[in-house]
């Protein structure tokens, strides 16, 4: 005679429970802390080898090129890890991001989540570009930028960020299934 099945508890980490419960505020923006620290290292490779192949000796030399060389590797970095489920950080905090029904996302839907990410540092930096600012001025400016979109994800009915409503995307409390 089979045994009867264990009731489910709130902490049931299937990935059926898992893709309906969003990751708080306060774990996102730790998992987003933790990918800029992260990007450091992709940033200092790609860097590495950019200057190296460019033969690039001041800093200040092809910066445009270097700049929109690390816009293709962070999308590839991003749509890369984002069509698998996960960034490291985002494995990390157990966060997953999955389109609206739940599924894992495509190439096309992450690269369009990647475009629309950059709505955390657009607005602020093309805002504040005619005005030639000091750097710290800038600084405070977006941090105050990227405080009021996160802030905004609380408008959201399903207290996403925007650019994933935008992308056809949410992120989603992720725990990988027991061994």
């Amino acid at each position: 005679m089979p045994l009867p099945a264990a009731p489910s508890t709130a902490s049931d980490s299937s990935p059926a429970r898992s893709a309906t419960v969003a990751p708080s505020l306060r774990r996102r923006m730790a998992c987003w802390l933790y990918e800029g620290i992260l990007m450091f290292g992709v940033v200092f490779i790609a860097g590495y080898l950019f200057g190296t192949l460019s033969q690039t000796r001041n800093a200040l030399d092809n910066r445009n090129a270097l700049q929109a060389f690390l816009f293709v590797v962070f999308g590839i970095y991003f749509v890369w890890f984002w069509a698998k489920g996960q960034t490291l950080a985002m494995k990390t905090w157990h966060i997953r991001v999955v389109d609206t029904a739940g599924r894992p996302v495509s190439q096309t839907r992450a690269l369009g989540r990647y475009l629309l990410s950059w709505l955390w540092f657009l607005p602020p930096l093309l805002g504040v570009a005619p005005f030639a600012l000091p750097a710290g001025e800038v600084t405070v400016i977006v941090i105050g930028w990227v405080a009021v979109w996160a802030l905004a994800s609380r408008l959201h009915p399903q207290q996403q960020f925007w650019h994933d409503a935008l992308a056809g995307t949410r992120l989603v409390h992720w725990m990988p299934p027991s061994r």
